[in-house]
C-alpha cells in the first residue's frame, strides 16, 4: 500500500524513493555528462557512489526520527501530574506555533495558502487530524496510566492492519506470505487478549486509528507536503485545542502554569518535540528505498517497549511474552514476503532495462 507508520503521524504515505542509480538528488540537476557518481563516469560505475552517498546520511536520519519517536514515553513521563488530554491539547497549540515558524522560513505561505483553498485536500486533512487526535490521545493516555507496553504493542500490530486495508478497501490481492502474517497477527490478538483478560483495546485503537490515518493520507499524496500537512492538520485541532486548554485553566485542573516554571517550558516544548522527528523523516525518505523506510519503522515501538519494560517497570507475565512473540513472528513473516517481492521487483527493473538497451 506504500503507507509508512510512525507513531507520531504526520508523515503523508507517498514517500518518495531513493534516488535511482546515477541520478542526482532531488531538485539537484544531473551535472556535465562524466562527473563523479554520473551514469558517464569514465571508468566508475556512478550507481554505488550515488547510492553510498545518499544511504547514511538517510538512515541517520531515519534512526533520529524513530528513535525519538521511541523515546516519545519518556517524554509523557516528566510532563506528569499533566494528564493525557492537556497534553494533546498543548502538544497542537504549540505545534501550531511552530509549524508557523517553519511555513515562514521555508516561505511556503503560498502552498499552505492553496492547500486550505483546496476542499478537497482541506477535507481529506480535516478527516486525518479527527484520526491523528484519536491516535494521540489513546497514546498518551495508555503510557500515561502505565500501559506504555500495551500502546508499542498497537505500532507492532499497525503493519498488519495497512495489509487488511489493502485488501477490503483498496482490493489488493495478498501474497501467501502476507495471508499467513495476518492469520499469525489474528491468533496474537486471541493470546493476548486471554493474556490481559480482555481485548486490548489501546494497541487496536492504535493500530487501526493509525493505519487508516495513513490509508487518508495516501490519498492527498503528493498535493501536500508533510509541513503543510502538518500545519493544516494542527489548525483544524487548534480550537478544539485551544478551548480545551481554557476550560483545563479555568476549572483549576490545567498543571501549565501552576508547576513551576520547568514544568511550563517543557510542555511548550512539545511543538518542536512534535516537528523535529519529522523534519528527521522527511529528510530519510528523500534518501532511502521504501524497503528500508520499512525496516526501519519497527525501532520505534521496539524502543517504546524497552523503555516501558526498563524505566517504566512493567510487568510482563509468560503469557503476554508469547503473545507479544507470536506479533513478532508475524512481522518477521511480513518483512520477509517483502524483502523477496522488493527483491524480485529490483530484478525485473534490471532486467526491462537490459532488453531496453538491447533493443536500442
Amino acid at each position: 500500500m506504500g503507507l509508512v507508520p510512525n507513531p507520531d503521524g504526520f508523515v503523508s504515505s507517498a514517500v518518495p524513493t531513493a534516488p535511482t542509480p546515477g541520478a542526482a538528488p532531488p531538485g539537484v540537476t544531473s551535472g556535465r555528462p562524466g562527473a563523479p557518481g554520473s551514469p558517464g563516469a569514465p571508468g566508475l560505475p556512478g550507481a554505488p557512489k550515488a547510492v553510498d552517498k545518499e544511504t547514511t546520511p538517510g538512515i541517520l536520519f531515519g534512526i533520529g526520527a524513530y528513535g525519538l519517536w521511541g523515546l516519545l514515553p519518556l517524554y509523557f513521563f516528566v510532563l506528569q501530574p499533566a494528564g493525557a488530554v492537556e497534553i494533546v491539547a498543548n502538544r497542537v497549540v504549540w505545534s501550531l506555533i511552530f509549524c508557523a515558524l517553519l511555513i515562514t522560513v521555508t516561505r511556503a505561505w503560498r502552498v499552505l495558502g492553496a492547500a486550505l483553498r483546496n476542499r478537497a485536500i482541506l477535507g481529506t486533512l480535516a478527516l486525518a487530524a479527527g484520526l491523528i487526535a484519536v491516535n494521540w490521545l489513546t497514546y498518551t493516555y495508555g503510557v500515561t496510566t502505565g500501559q506504555a507496553v500495551e500502546a508499542s504493542l498497537g505500532y507492532f500490530i499497525n503493519p498488519l492492519v495497512s495489509v487488511l486495508l489493502g485488501v477490503f478497501v483498496l482490493k489488493e490481492t495478498l501474497r501467501p506470505l502476507q495471508w499467513a502474517a495476518v492469520g499469525i497477527g489474528f491468533i496474537a490478538v486471541g493470546v493476548l487478549t486471554v493474556s490481559y483478560g480482555k481485548l486490548p483495546w489501546i494497541a487496536l485503537t492504535l493500530a487501526v486509528s493509525f493505519g487508516l490515518y495513513g490509508f487518508v493520507k495516501k490519498r492527498v499524496g503528493p498535493r501536500a507536503d508533510a509541513v503543510t500537512s502538518l500545519t493544516v492538520e494542527t489548525i483544524v485541532l487548534a480550537p478544539l485545542a485551544a478551548a480545551t486548554m481554557i476550560f483545563l485553566a479555568a476549572s483549576g485542573t490545567a498543571s501549565l502554569t501552576t508547576h513551576g516554571p520547568g514544568h511550563f517550558w517543557l510542555l511548550l516544548a512539545s511543538g518542536v518535540i512534535t516537528a523535529v522527528p519529522l523534519v528527521f523523516f522527511g529528510a530519510s525518505a528523500r534518501r532511502l528505498p521504501m524497503t528500508t523506510i520499512g525496516l526501519l519503522q519497527y525501532f520505534a515501538p521496539v524502543l517504546q517497549f524497552i523503555v516501558a519494560l526498563v524505566v517504566f517497570r512493567e510487568a510482563m507475565t509468560l503469557d503476554r511474552w508469547i503473545g507479544f512473540g507470536v506479533v513478532w513472528l508475524a512481522l518477521l513473516v511480513l518483512t520477509v514476503d517483502m524483502l523477496a517481492a522488493t527483491r524480485k521487483s529490483s530484478a525485473a527493473k534490471r532486467l526491462a532495462r537490459r532488453e531496453a538497451r538491447t533493443d536500442t
